[in-house]
């Protein structure tokens, strides 16, 4: 038990606001900010149509471990032969761009290059991101995003 002294010198230091010296500070600079993880948390609850306030329990969701340790490049899934035309036409595409790329990095140590090899090589360059454009597939037919559109 304190006594007198330490109790009113106590009640003194913490003022009019009921702040002592020692968390005044945090509390007057937390007061009115938004706890933006709990109001995420409460944004999914809303989407998934859960209510009532959250409690934590022993549930862990295996599909996305289960998902990340399937995309090792021994799993056929993960690498699939073409077996459309717009496929062929998409690894053309990547080829022509990973040679021009390297075409140009061998002309830029070559000395006197002349102007129209690195013309034909910048056009090269072009056409095969350009030709990417018209051949990319779809963000839905992309078995490596998640229901968010992120990369898994």
């Amino acid at each position: 038990m304190s006594n007198r002294a330490e109790r009113r010198a106590r009640a003194r230091s913490t003022g009019k606001n009921g702040d002592n010296q020692f968390t005044g500070g945090k509390t007057k600079s937390r007061r009115g900010v938004v706890d933006e993880i709990a109001l995420q948390e409460k944004a999914r609850r809303l989407a998934n149509g859960e209510t009532g306030e959250w409690k934590p329990s022993g549930h862990r969701d295996f599909a996305t471990s289960a998902l990340q340790s399937d995309l090792s490049l021994n799993n056929p899934k993960v690498i699939e032969k073409p077996h459309s035309v717009k496929q062929w036409f998409r690894i053309l595409s990547w080829t022509l761009i990973i040679l021009s790329v390297i075409a140009f990095l061998v002309a830029m140590w070559i000395p006197n290059v002349p102007m129209w090899a690195i013309i034909t090589i910048s056009a090269v360059f072009v056409v095969g991101v350009l030709s990417l454009f018209f051949v990319a597939g779809s963000y839905k037919e992309n078995p490596r995003l998640d229901s968010y559109g992120a990369a898994v």
